[in-house]
């Protein structure tokens, strides 16, 4: 453990950002919104975990990855395989020509489960395969890649490159991926229908508790060597280098975190919207996950959350007036904040709010330490009287 106290771990005012975050999503949105509204909200904190992980990956590590989608498709479809399994029962199934197997495959002509399918019968493997396939996947980009020492926009352009092709893929193998709808009509997990009310609630408050544990370990990586030295090969790649660090490894490790974390919020999509497509796998979702992480800060893991609220809210609401000029205010919205606020919503508040909350925290913690001591003088003369 490469820290000697929590404070080192979580300074006062990332405890301070946490907080105001949690209370955010756990109290606030919950007890404001309606089922429906926040099942949106929680459809919104899936593109969270990418948007953390390129905090680590491209505003730490300077990996600017276009292709995060291809992660967060994967664990969406590994996900969406087992539930269409479940789903796709003899019992209800008995109306096609093969019971047993997924309708679009019937409808393909399909008269046997692939046997990359047989292992999602298992809710365990598919687990471990959630976050698992994507994080192979991103090692051996990262290999390929970074071994190789390619990056900036040539990684960036080769990202986004995959993205496309795995779209290609998943749509020209309707019999195997579903095609261009991908994998719908997902009923339940284990038996348990996964569109009622209830379970919409159940299934935003483990989203939002599986956005911690992502947090936290991100923090964790941020205040740790690891993240030092992230920051360092981000400015001087090459005296790092000449320092003794293999940068390659340390870019397929963070690389390979962000795609881990992508995964899981691939996975909760699926579960919170019964369906995974091919839509969120290409090129311009995963442009759009590079804009959450730009609008909230590409230096700020928590700000990188306000930011996918941000824009997913303006997307619906805008979106929901204006549909046709949707992608022109996105358009607008990047470039008013790469010209204007370069650290994102975080670096708006690090300049503006963070300083006066800062003195207000001195004061009132200040007033405190004041207290404790002399509360510890007198007791210590009074001991010694």
């Amino acid at each position: 453990m490469p820290f000697t106290n929590f404070k080192e771990y979580m300074p006062r005012q990332d405890l301070l950002a946490f907080a105001v975050l949690a209370l955010l999503l756990l109290v606030v949105l919950p007890l404001s919104l309606d089922v429906m509204r926040l099942n949106q909200v929680g459809k919104y904190l899936s593109f969270a975990f990418v948007a953390v992980g390129l905090v680590l990956c491209w505003g730490y590590g300077g990996i600017l990855s276009l292709g995060q989608g291809v992660f967060y498709g994967l664990g969406g479809y590994a996900l969406a395989m087992f539930l269409k399994l479940e789903a796709s029962s003899p019992e209800n199934t008995s109306i096609q020509t093969t019971p047993g197997i997924p309708d679009f495959m019937d409808w393909n002509q399909i008269t046997a489960l692939p046997w990359f399918w047989e292992p999602f019968y298992s809710l365990t493997f598919t687990v471990f395969a959630v976050i698992l396939v994507p994080s192979i996947v991103a090692y051996f980009i990262g290999v390929a890649m970074f071994k190789r020492r390619v990056g900036g926009v040539y990684f960036a352009i080769i990202t986004q490159s995959i993205a496309a092709i795995l779209t290609i893929l998943i749509i020209g193998q309707q019999g195997l991926t579903g095609g261009v709808n991908g994998i719908t009509d997902l009923r339940t997990l284990k038996g348990w229908d996964i569109h009622t009310d209830s379970a919409s609630y159940l299934l935003y408050f483990v989203c939002v508790l599986l956005l911690f544990v992502c947090l936290f370990l991100a923090q964790y990586i941020r205040r740790c060597k690891t993240g030092r030295i992230l920051v360092a090969m981000r400015g001087q790649e090459d005296r790092v280098r000449f320092s003794g660090y293999d940068i390659a490894n340390f870019k397929i490790f963070v690389f390979v975190v962000g795609a881990a974390f992508a995964g899981i919020g691939g996975a909760m999509f699926t579960l919170q919207e019964g369906f995974m497509s091919p839509s969120f796998v290409g090129v311009v979702p995963s442009i759009e996950m590079v804009i959450f992480c730009a609008v909230g800060g590409r230096l700020s893991i928590v700000g990188a959350v306000y930011g996918v609220l941000l824009v997913n809210v303006a997307k619906t609401l805008f979106g929901e007036t204006f549909p046709e000029l949707w992608l022109f205010a996105m358009g607008l919205i990047f470039i008013g904040v790469v010209l204007g606020l370069p650290n994102g919503i975080a670096g708006l508040y690090n300049n503006w709010v963070g300083p006066h909350v800062e003195r207000l925290m001195d004061k009132v913690f200040g007033k405190q330490e004041e207290a404790k001591t002399e509360d510890f003088d007198n007791s210590s003369q009074g001991a010694t009287s």
